[in-house]
This record gives C-alpha cells, structure tokens and sequence, in this order.
C-alpha cells in the first residue's frame, strides 16, 4: 500500500520550476508530473478489488493462510486442531472465491459453507479451514478500507480484553499440589488475575483402567488437593478455572464440581465430552460451580440447543475453527440473549489471539479471552509473527487500532518450524 502524496507540493513545486525560464519551467512540469504519477497509488476503488490467490503453511497445530489480491494488499488468518492434512482443502477453497471481492466476508464464507453441504461443512476440519480463510478475509479487509477489524463488525466495547493464564501445567507429568501453587504464585506474579489448570490425568496411577471415564476417590481426592493448593497460594481474588478436557463421565462431573464448590472457581470446563448437551445440564444444574463448554462446537448451530436448554453457564467457541470472527461474534449474541457470557478458547499463536480479541471487543457479554503461557517461554511464537507493541499486560490486551487485525506472519520466521512435507506457502 502506498501512502497519499500532498498534490499542493506538487504543484507549488512546478510552479517554481516554471517562473525560472518557460522552457526550463516546461521540461521541470514534465519531470514533476511523471513523478507525481510514479508516486500516485495505482490501487483500484474498492468495488474492483479481487482475490487473485491463496497460500498456506502449516506449523504444529495451527494453519496459517495468506489471501492475495490484485491491489497488492494481503489478509492473514489461521485455523487450530482440526486442520491436519487440509492442504487441498485450502486450495479447494481459495478456486471457489478466486477472482471475488474479499470485501464481501459474510457472502464468501456463505458460498463456501452452503457448497459443502455434503462435504461436511457442519463441523471438523471443513470449518476449521473455513475459520482460517474467514479470518484472513477480515484482515484483507480492514487492510483495504483502512480500518481495525473491529470497525468492520460493528465498532467496539472496550479498548482492552481481558484474559487469562493457561499455565500449561499437563498433568502427564504428574504435578503435585506444591507445583500448582507454584504456577499460580508464578502467573500471579507475572500480572495475571485469572489462572486455568488441567485435571486430568491419563497416567495417574489411581485410575481404575485407561478407559474407565469414571474417576476414582483418589483421583477426586488429587484433582482438589491441587486446586485447593493453588486457591491458597494466590487467595481469593484471583480467578482460577479448571479442565478437565472432555475425558470423565457425568458422575464423575457432577461429584468433582459439588466437591470444588469452597474453592470458588470462575468455571469447571468440559467435564464430559461435548456432544450430549442434555447431560451437561444435568451437571449444571447439580452444582454452583460454574460449568463451561464449546471448544469442541463448530457454527451458531452448535450452541443452539446448548443455549435453550440452560445446558453451561459460560460458553467457550474457538473462533480458530468454529466458524471464525463473524461466526464467534453470532455466538456471543446468541449467547447474550440468554444472558450467558461469552469467554472464547484459545490455543492459536498470537495473530489467532488479537484476531479473536477483536471480536471479544465487540460484544457486550465478553467475559474473559484464553491467554497461553507458551507465548512468554516458547520463543516460536516470537518468531513466526510481526508485531509492534507489548503483547499483554496486567491480564489485559490492548485491542489493535491498525487497519486489519494488526498482526502480520511472519513466513522467514515460521519456515524452520514448518511441517516436513507439506508445501509452505505454495
């Protein structure tokens, strides 16, 4: 994009050039016209903008898509967990909408979602994909009209998000309860007021056999003692929130969130798995601990039922792969209908986590965003985006003002971290 030149320079400078001698002032006027013409951006009305290619690249467990187009501008987005093995699905996707104007988001992603139909366009991989290319629309966007993506959805709340730390402490390495008080101590510290813990624990040696869902009184007995570790190491002021990740049952749900009650929790998330809403409202209904689901839905439809039945008390889309930022924000005001609050997953790199704060600003029932510690000890995460500004501070993110999301990839920085095998940006 090429910044505006000022016209009055140019022509108070001909004008100076012409007084000197007709001639020379005739020959200056040339040069300065050819020159005013060389710096006159050559980009074309919005209406004629065109999407002219899509690229990917893909780096652990994110897909990173660039859309081109024919002013020289670019959007950038990326899609989490189920993207494995989308290559073709990418370049599937980006012949559809070849030669279509980006500006029109909604319409795009509608051409590919009702496309797919029988193509498995309601959930998985198909809309993981599809959240990716809608994200970098976005950014496209904002890019061309020269507005934060907040704008474009509708102008903002609040000028910082809120979020909290997933101290990654993985319980495949057998934390004891002084090592969650630790990593609480350490986000506290660190100037988080609000912490997330796992709970489960696939090797502990209390459990009655790899695929029994039900948790022994001993594992009960483990998942408080740390938690309860963690309450008393950072007292009651800070937020702490607990996973569990889907791999228990709802007995086992509905005794482990009775007994955390003391411990005050902001939620107790994904107890069973994600698809029989109806006995998570049996779990919710059961306990005062906050219950809290929806990184495993993908679309408005997948919370649809969740919300009428009164099924969680907080929602958690992952606008990495349930649909996007415009999907992310239809849930949130779906949310808000029923008075739930919106408190969106987040495991995607930091270009996934301002794209997602963009829609938590927008919204007036945003609770708190996912914030992941890797980003202040893996120095990946530094590498593979372009940003110029602090990342996070006191449990707050300041949402860009910069046209698009305002993070750009950084492709030098992630090659050396792509996946053997698979075309990088190609």
């Amino acid at each position: 994009m090429t910044a505006h030149h000022s016209r009055r320079n140019f022509i108070s400078k001909a004008a100076v050039a012409a007084a000197m001698t007709p001639l020379a002032g005739l020959s200056a006027f040339g040069r300065e016209y050819e020159a005013a013409v060389e710096r006159t951006p050559m980009a074309s009305p919005p209406s004629d903008l065109k999407i002219t290619d899509i690229k990917c690249g893909y780096i652990r467990g994110s897909l990173f898509v660039k859309i081109y187009s024919n002013q020289d501008i670019w959007g950038c987005g990326e899609g989490v967990d189920a993207i494995p093995g989308t290559y073709h699905l990418v370049k599937n996707f980006g012949e559809r909408i070849k030669g279509k104007n980006p500006l029109n988001v909604h319409r795009l992603f509608e051409d590919i979602r009702k496309s797919g139909f029988f193509q498995g366009a309601q959930s998985g991989m198909y809309i993981a994909v599809l959240s990716a290319i809608e994200t970098a629309l976005w950014d496209l966007a904002g890019k061309a009209l020269k507005l934060p993506v907040y704008q474009l959805l509708g102008g903002k709340f609040r000028d910082k998000v809120r979020v909290y730390c997933d101290t990654a402490l993985y319980q495949r390495n057998l934390p004891q309860p002084s090592d969650f008080a630790e990593a609480a101590k350490k986000s506290k510290q660190m100037g988080f007021n609000a912490i997330k813990f796992d709970l489960d624990q696939a090797n502990d040696p209390n459990k009655y056999d790899f695929y029994n869902w039900t948790a022994s009184p001993a594992e009960l007995q483990r998942m408080y003692d740390q938690l309860s570790a963690a309450r008393e190491a950072v007292g009651p002021n800070i937020d702490i929130c607990a996973d569990m990740h889907g791999r228990y049952d709802a007995v086992t749900a509905q005794t482990i969130a009775k007994r955390l009650e003391p411990l005050n929790l902001m939620w107790l998330e994904e107890p069973i798995p994600a698809e029989n809403v109806e006995a998570y409202k049996l779990i919710t209904e059961s306990t005062s601990t906050p219950i809290c689901a929806g990184e495993n839905h993908y679309l408005a439809y997948g919370f649809r039922r969740m919300l009428e039945i009164g099924a969680v008390d907080i929602v958690m889309p992952d606008l990495q792969k349930c649909g996007g930022l415009g999907e992310g924000q239809r849930i949130a005001n779906l949310a808000n209908l029923y008075y739930v609050p919106f408190a969106p997953h987040m495991v995607a790199s930091f270009l996934g986590a301002m794209a997602c704060a963009h829609v938590c600003a927008t919204v007036p029932n945003f609770m708190i965003m996912e914030w992941q510690s890797y980003f202040h000890t893996q120095p990946m995460f530094k590498e593979i985006i372009t940003f110029e500004g602090e990342w996070v501070k006191d449990s707050f993110i300041t949402v860009s003002d910069k046209p698009g999301i305002g993070v750009e990839i950084n492709e030098a920085g992630m090659k050396k971290y792509a996946i053997p095998g698979v075309p990088f940006f190609e």
